[in-house]
């Protein structure tokens, strides 16, 4: 027979007001392990019990600021140490890229870790016994009483006492609750045989079901419909052409809509003859030449043109366009090469149009003009 011992003495009242006026005498009485049960809202409340604030929302921000700074960390060293980003003129450490991350792992550990801190330490996992449950007391608080008990564990609890205070305030009734010891020594322990047992079903039954569903259901019929359909992807064989090729070069003779093509295809002299840049230098060209240029350029060419690259020795360096040669160059001299390429460097007519392709010349005459300023240029 497991043996009993007392967990609270606890009082039942009729009225709203007449708990308010209990939880208050309790807290005047110096009790601190009390509490209050009703079977709805009563408002007041906490303050005739004088609750303090939950310090759950501590762990929630301590965890929170340690998830956003681990994100951070974490994509600082993989973008600019371990796998640098030396493309497009982007930062080692860009950290506007970084903040949805950051966000999203903020609040995912924070509301992940608060809610398991909540139950494995406030609501002592596994224990689901409380000791109220199934008395007569929670019956009736539950339905249309109002209750208040002081625990056994308060420095000042003495039975004889708290039943007089109980009295004293016009308890309706007032009723002993008792726990098993054998239940006490166990609160919290999360290696109970079954609790781990029960673990273990919600992990291997979870298992078990995304398993099938990921791997067995959707490649049923109908399911199927998503993973097989007539389709080419990336750099696959076809069975659609004759040469299997799965990647199609443009036909022949074709033009794509609102695209010109090209007429001085590895004639870059010719180029520098007869293409004449369209655009006017003002501040929208400007910018629009500069943030091209500042992607696609300077990762090589330095962001002041100067060839010296960010690119640590992975390529040799360019040559620097503040050269006299490239400064006498003509804009369609300098057109055909960022169209066609150049020794080392490739073509950019795929990634860059044409009428931004202009606007980087107008900015690369600017950066000339402004690291070559004439002595008229000064006045």
């Amino acid at each position: 027979m497991q043996e009993k011992v007392l967990y609270a003495m606890s009082a039942l009242f009729d009225t709203p007001d007449a708990i308010i006026q209990a939880a208050e005498s309790v807290q005047k009485a110096g009790y601190k392990k009390f509490d209050v049960n009703t079977p709805y809202p009563v408002h007041g409340m906490d303050n005739a019990m004088k609750l303090k604030p939950s310090t759950l929302g501590y762990f929630a921000f301590i965890i929170g600021i340690f998830g956003a700074i681990m994100a951070v960390a974490g994509m600082g060293y993989l973008t600019g140490v371990d796998y640098p980003n030396v493309m497009g003129g982007k930062p080692f450490f860009a950290l506007p890229a970084f903040i949805p991350i950051t966000f999203e792992v903020t609040v995912l550990s924070a509301s992940v870790a608060t809610v398991v801190i909540m139950i494995a330490f406030f609501f002592k996992l596994p224990n689901n016994s409380h000791p109220v449950h199934n008395t007569e007391y929670m019956k009736n608080v539950s339905d249309d009483k109002f209750g208040v008990l002081v625990e056994a564990k308060d420095a000042m609890f003495d039975a004889a006492k708290v039943e007089d205070l109980f009295r004293s305030l016009g308890a309706s009734r007032i009723i002993p609750i008792y726990y098993d010891l054998e239940d006490i020594r166990t609160v919290g322990n999360i290696f109970r045989p079954k609790f781990v047992l029960f673990l273990a079903i919600v992990v291997f039954v979870s298992a078990g079901l995304t398993y099938g569903v990921l791997n067995r259901l959707l490649f049923i019929p109908p399911f199927t419909w998503m993973v097989y359909q007539p389709r080419v992807n990336a750099q696959q064989k076809s069975n659609m052409f004759a040469d299997g090729s799965g990647m199609r070069n443009p036909v022949d003779g074709t033009v794509a809509r609102g695209w010109m093509p090209y007429r001085y295809s590895g004639k870059p002299d010719e180029a520098g003859l007869n293409l004449v840049n369209p655009l006017i230098p003002n501040t929208h060209t400007l910018d629009l030449g500069k943030k091209n240029f500042d992607v696609y350029c300077s990762p090589c060419h330095g962001y002041l043109a100067k060839g010296d690259s960010r690119l640590r020795g992975q390529f040799p360096n360019p040559p620097t366009l503040h050269s006299d040669k490239v400064r006498n160059w003509t804009d369609g001299r300098i057109y055909a090469v960022i169209t066609d390429g150049q020794n080392s460097m490739p073509s950019y007519s795929r990634l860059v149009s044409p009428s931004d392709r202009w606007a980087v010349i107008l900015y690369i005459r600017e950066l000339q003009r402004a690291l070559n300023a004439k002595q008229e240029d000064l006045k």
